[in-house]
């Protein structure tokens, strides 16, 4: 399973960027779809995430201004990021969990740089 993030960039505070990230390869199912960032000298953590069912998970700080969804159809995941703040500057990465041949693997697309300006 390969993952294709894109949509990072530079942009204003208050701003809005659109984050996708396309699964492809053979033979598998999608059970959770994430965006996880990581800031400058910090940790990794979880942004948001969308089950199959189509229930999701958000970071506190992000609730409100992020949403995340997904195109089952086109095995994408999307993060629409509005109001954007110098904080929400990160690497953001996609994850997708799926199960394939009757196993569940975890998979991490390449990373796409947001940059909010004050």
């Amino acid at each position: 399973v390969q993952l294709q993030a894109s949509g990072g960039g530079l942009v204003q505070a208050g701003g809005s960027l659109r984050l996708s990230c396309a699964a492809s390869g053979s033979s598998f199912s999608i059970n959770v779809m994430g965006w996880y960032r990581q800031p400058p000298g910090k940790q990794r953590e979880l942004v948001a995430r969308i089950f199959g069912v189509g229930s999701t998970n958000y970071l506190n700080s992000v609730k409100g201004r992020f949403t995340i969804s997904r195109d089952n159809a086109k095995n994408t995941v999307y993060l629409q990021m509005n109001s954007l703040k110098p904080e929400d500057t990160a690497v953001y990465y996609c994850s997708v969990q799926v199960t394939k041949d009757g196993a569940r693997y975890d998979y991490w697309g390449q990373g796409t740089l947001v940059t909010v300006s004050s």
